[in-house]
């Protein structure tokens, strides 16, 4: 293999985690050398279109095929759940361990605090469906039972580097594979308008369909090239990451083995990919070449790509994943002394056996040599283990039949793969029974909204509306009549600290009293201050479990989940809003599309829009760091339903004003007073 990079650290090699989403791709990262595997069971994973492994039969065989060739298997849990789906997820995972997982990997909070109680020797890891931009996140993850988290795609160099230095908590990074366009949990696209989600794993991927530019010709701003950071290993080893991962559950066995067999070599070797281990990653997979354009602060065009025919005719190419073909190193050491039973020690992952064969007899004419004897108990065959070191001892001269140590070879392979296999076989579970945490109260009568620009803010908005939010720096920058309460960016990077709290303090300045939170990584800004704290529906709470994790956390109440229906919602305990109104934002883009598609000016005012191949217009506004809210084609709308929502409980109501003019506010006020039908086509919740 040649290297274009040397790396002269001396760091601990992290953690190479490959994607299992098929037996034949569980046996591909075995055999290319994967540390460890991520896979998923029956549900509540973020692939649920793979083939997974769906019984405990299934699973417990996948996990010991994993561990006895050494290699650690991690369970996804990863979705957002549902209040009536919490006792059959906590069953799942409890299958999970009675199968021997090493660790699950969990995105909804409420489900981690219930598993904690429930699994208390289980390994949690924070999936990067919770967006985790900070390292400061640790801490409250650490608290919440967390011993890993698994950093937002979206994050650079230099702040992954400092998000290892500042968790109390393992970090693990995503090195290779798909790119979601969108903020990793904050995706409502295909969940909103195809009905399909995301967060659930049944992402329809919309963002790798064309779209029209201002001149009709289609483009594809939102389809991004696969990640590969391959080049990078050296100075990633030196991060201290602790695990590094290879995207692609839904990805073929030969593509799994291709892609970990060239990190195995990179990992080991400690260098960067050259130009012919980029060329065979190309082969197993890509849309038109790499980027690393997120971890190089490179977010502009280059960053796009889309799978063409050449890129499907490449793949065809590769060689088909025929079996796992790697081999066990085994030790042998083995004694033979005349008229004496010979012995035989072989060690092998921790495991060891000894196995007594035929006695040797005295020989007179040709004696075995220790040569002969090591060549023929080195034939090791079809079983899993190829010798590492064979040490024979002789005593005397002796002499022995081949057919003789023939066997006493395979009896020692024989007991050693049972003994690794015992040795794989779960430990007890100890699952622990438990009251579940309760949300303290009832949803309060209140209305609240979020509004885009001042001068949305109207009289009658100030009237009927109990807490009036701007974005935190519009707010900072300029004292807006009838602004009560600010919202946090939804994506704060370590070095967006100090520009943050000094927003925030103008803020608490001006009068404000109220902040809305969408991710649990950035309570640890308001430290000082004195604002009262609300959730929004950024945090994914879907179940009571997570609303009283965020309470515990100090949230004073929080929106639900966009994508809750009137039966979830109403399913929900504790001081939870629904939004009534308003068009949810669908994804947010870590890189600006707008000067593409419409131009900067447009962003800035409100006034870009994403049309579909149909034609369908998604308003695109712009968010703190030059990124993007691409909007929802239709407004959520329920002014006719009032009595609908109070049936069914929904009477903390919030609103989100974005592209409306200050009559349209007022107008959409109106209607929900007056309980009267909207002039315009709404989605219903």
């Amino acid at each position: 293999m040649m290297c274009n990079v040397k790396n002269p650290y001396s760091r601990s090699l992290p953690e190479l985690l490959s994607p299992a989403g098929s037996p034949d791709a569980l046996r591909a990262a075995i055999d290319g050398g994967a540390d460890a595997v991520y896979l998923g069971g029956g549900s509540f994973h973020a692939r649920m279109n793979a083939d997974n492994f769906g019984t405990l039969a299934l699973l417990s065989e996948a996990i010991a095929l994993a561990h006895f060739w050494g290699v650690k298997v991690y369970v996804t849990l990863n979705t957002m759940v549902y209040d009536r789906e919490i006792d059959a997820a906590i069953a799942q995972a409890e299958q999970a361990a009675l199968a021997g997982a090493d660790g699950l990997i969990v995105a909804d909070l409420g489900l981690a605090t219930l598993l904690r109680r429930a699994l208390p020797e289980m390994p949690l890891h924070a999936s990067t469906q919770m967006s985790i931009h900070r390292g400061d996140a640790g801490r409250l993850l650490a608290d919440a039972g967390f011993s890993r988290m698994v950093l937002a795609r979206e994050l650079p160099a230099d702040q992954i580097v400092r998000a290892v230095k500042e968790s109390p908590i393992e970090i693990e990074m995503f090195v290779h594979g798909a790119l979601c366009v969108s903020q990793s949990g904050q995706c409502l696209f295909s969940s909103l308008v195809g009905g399909r989600s995301g967060n659930r794993g049944e992402c329809a991927q919309p963002c790798r369909l064309p779209f029209k530019d201002a001149k009709g010709k289609d483009f594809y701003p939102l389809s991004l090239k696969d990640l590969s950071l391959a080049r990078y290993v050296p100075e990633i080893i030196e991060s201290g990451v602790a695990s590094l991962k290879i995207e692609g559950r839904m990805k073929s066995p030969e593509y799994v083995y291709t892609v970990t067999r060239i990190w195995r070599e990179l990992l080991d070797a400690r260098c960067g990919a050259d130009e012919q281990q980029m060329a065979e990653l190309g082969r197993a997979f890509s849309r038109g070449g790499f980027t690393d354009g997120y971890y190089r602060r490179r977010k502009g065009e280059g960053m796009l790509g889309v799978r063409s025919a050449e890129d499907k005719t490449a793949s065809d190419s590769v060689e088909k994943f025929r079996g796992i073909s790697k081999k066990i190193p085994m030790e042998i050491e083995a004694t033979l002394r005349a008229d004496q039973p010979m012995e035989l020690t072989a060690r092998a992952n921790g495991q060891e056996v000894h196995v007594i064969g035929v006695a040797p007899e005295t020989a007179h004419t040709r004696p075995i040599t220790k040569e002969q004897v090591q060549t023929s108990l080195s034939k090791l065959g079809s079983t899993p283990f190829a010798a590492s070191r064979v040490d024979a001892s002789i005593e005397g001269e002796v002499m022995v039949a081949a057919s003789a140590l023939n066997a006493l070879r395979r009896d020692a392979a024989e007991k050693l793969e049972g003994a690794l296999k015992d040795a794989c076989r779960p430990a007890p579970v100890n699952r622990v029974k438990f009251d579940a945490p309760v949300p303290r109260g009832e949803r309060a009568r209140t209305r609240t909204a979020r509004f885009f620009f001042p001068e949305q803010i109207t009289s009658a908005a100030e009237a009927y509306f109990d807490i009036r939010y701007l974005p935190l720096e519009v707010a900072a920058n300029q004292k807006v009549q009838g602004c009560n309460g600010v919202v946090l960016p939804p994506v704060i990077f370590d070095s967006d600290s100090e520009k943050i709290r000094e927003l925030l303090a103008i803020a608490q300045e001006q009068g404000i009293r109220h902040v809305l939170v969408g991710n649990i990584g950035h309570l640890a800004l308001l430290e000082g201050f004195t604002f009262m704290v609300h959730g929004d529906y950024r945090l994914n709470a879907a179940n009571d479990a997570t609303v009283a994790a965020l309470e515990q956390l100090g949230f004073v109440d929080v929106i639900a989940s966009a994508e809750a229906s009137l039966a979830k919602l109403r399913d929900l305990g504790g001081n939870t809003a629904a939004i009534v109104y308003g068009r949810v934002p669908l994804m947010t883009l870590e890189r600006c599309i707008n000067k593409q598609a419409a131009g900067c000016a447009a962003c800035t005012a409100g006034r870009a829009l994403l049309v579909d191949r149909r034609g369908v217009k998604f308003p695109v506004l712009y968010e703190y760091g030059h990124r993007n809210l691409v909007l929802n084609s239709l407004p959520t709308g329920m002014s006719d339903k009032v009595r609908t929502l109070e049936d069914n409980g929904i009477t903390a109501q919030h609103f989100l004003f974005t592209v409306e003019g200050a009559q349209q506010v007022d107008r959409v006020i109106c209607a929900y007073r007056e309980g009267k039908a909207l002039p315009f086509p709404v989605r219903r919740i």
